[in-house]
């Protein structure tokens, strides 16, 4: 039969004032959100510390006033015995004719304890914090002393095999990202339709598709619609990683697509971003093999005036990249915006699919920039222009296309198998504390 207990009973906050010692250096203590742990927040003298300190001593549990509610909570490890916090952590002695003290950490490192202190933090927006009274007089039922050694074993047998499979589903999302590599690989290869090139012999080589986007760029440019461009340099033997088949040519990025950079608007100049109602993109607003809705940040018509005043809004529907930080990352935008310029808008000329882009992009400029890391050079206007791109067909883009796309329909399923198995994973823990506490709501309870 449960008991009723306030949290208050078995959880006895404690503290140690420490005097600092001026010239002395200590060690200060810091804890990470969502159960990531109690780590060292850095170095300070005494001297340089005004706020009223307290000493925390290895094994401790301890947690953050500000931020319990987020899962800041842990124990104090070896290395940080003898550290300091400010009256903003709070440290506690738990009663283990109470509950044991193995069951209690357990228990912490599920969303049992979260609940327990979202339900006692209270303030505005800002200063959401955990409140003494509220947190102390919480009630909840707790198993018997027996009943708790048979949970404590049942928690245990739980987390030994749930981490044994999420070990296993790391390797298996491993597999299935080098699995994503291979087949684009192979795509870029021509290996992946190497049967659809034998079924199809007398299709035009891409070097004829070449000679007519040459003539289009020729024809732009009398059209002032691209501006001429200084040419680029002939590809050396050095530069091909691998031998295409018959049909394909190797070739520059430029040779195949105009793309543009974006800008960025000065951060500190307000009027550029105060009630701005322009969509503009970072990369972290970037689905990566995905589609584009919105963005976190927008901008005001002055920053369009005075930053983007020789550029136009990307249209939708255009491929954008991102080529530095995040390289390869690629999306396709569903509404009009500006970008920053740490990502290109792509418009490839006639005959050069968007799709075949969109899914071959990643894995080519993967392939580019590890050479680039090498050479201890990161990618700029200039060498995207000039990084090299396996060219196959015009029919063979489309052909490349349905066979990626067909195969990662495949690969998708398996990623949503695995995903499946990381959420049962997730819910044992969670499964075992429902039987055991939300089990005991329908007993009757004695209270203490």
């Amino acid at each position: 039969m449960g008991k009723e207990y306030f949290i208050g009973d078995f959880l006895k906050r404690i503290k140690r004032p420490i005097s600092l010692i001026p010239t002395k250096e200590y060690k200060l203590v810091t804890i990470k959100m969502n159960h990531k742990g109690v780590v060292l927040r850095g170095l300070k003298k005494g001297g340089e510390i005004k706020s009223k300190m307290y000493e925390v001593k290895e094994g401790d549990f301890i947690l953050s006033g500000i931020d319990a509610r987020n899962g800041a909570f842990g124990i104090i490890p070896k290395e940080l015995d003898g550290a300091i916090v400010t009256n903003d952590f709070w440290y506690f002695e738990i009663d283990e004719s109470i509950i044991l003290k193995r069951l209690f950490l357990e228990l912490t490192a599920t969303t049992w304890f979260d609940e327990i202190c979202k339900k006692a933090s209270e303030g505005t927006t800002q200063r959401i914090r955990l409140q003494k009274d509220k947190f102390f007089n919480q009630k909840i039922i707790l198993p018997t002393k027996e009943e708790q050694d048979t949970l404590l074993g049942k928690l245990l047998s739980v987390k030994k095999k749930n981490a044994e499979l999420i070990n296993e589903i790391q390797v298996q999302k491993q597999l299935v990202t080098q699995l994503k590599q291979s087949i684009l690989q192979e795509a870029i290869q021509g290996k992946l339709t190497a049967d659809w090139r034998e079924q199809n012999p007398n299709t035009e080589p891409a070097n004829e598709l070449l000679k007519r986007i040459k003539a289009e760029k020729e024809k732009l440019i009398k059209e002032k619609k691209i501006r001429k461009e200084k040419p680029l340099p002939p590809i050396t033997e050095e530069e091909i990683p691998f031998e295409l088949p018959k049909g394909w040519v190797w070739c520059r990025f430029k040779d195949i697509v105009n793309f543009q950079l974006g800008k960025t608007p000065a951060s500190k100049q307000a009027s550029y971003w105060t009630n701005g109602t322009i969509d503009w993109l970072n990369i972290s607003d970037m689905v990566d093999g995905g589609f584009i809705y919105k963005t976190s940040k927008k901008i005001t018509e002055k920053a369009v005036k005075d930053v983007f005043k020789t550029q136009q809004m990307v249209p939708v529907n255009t491929l954008l990249m991102s080529f530095k930080l995040t390289v390869g990352k690629v999306s396709i935008n569903k509404i009009p915006l500006f970008h920053n310029e740490a990502i290109i808008s792509i418009f490839p000329y006639t005959d050069i699919s968007q799709s075949f882009l969109f899914n071959i992009l990643p894995v080519v400029t993967d392939l580019s920039a590890s050479k680039k890391v090498l050479m201890g050079q990161t990618f700029n206007s200039t060498s995207l222009a000039n990084m090299v791109f396996p060219l196959p067909p015009k029919e063979e883009q489309k052909a490349i296309v349905e066979k990626v796309e067909a195969i990662m329909q495949k690969v998708s399923a398996m990623e949503e198998e695995i995903n499946k198995s990381e959420q049962n994973a997730q819910m044992l823990m969670q499964a075992v504390l429902k039987e055991t506490f939300e089990g005991k709501k329908e007993e009757k309870t004695e209270k203490v």
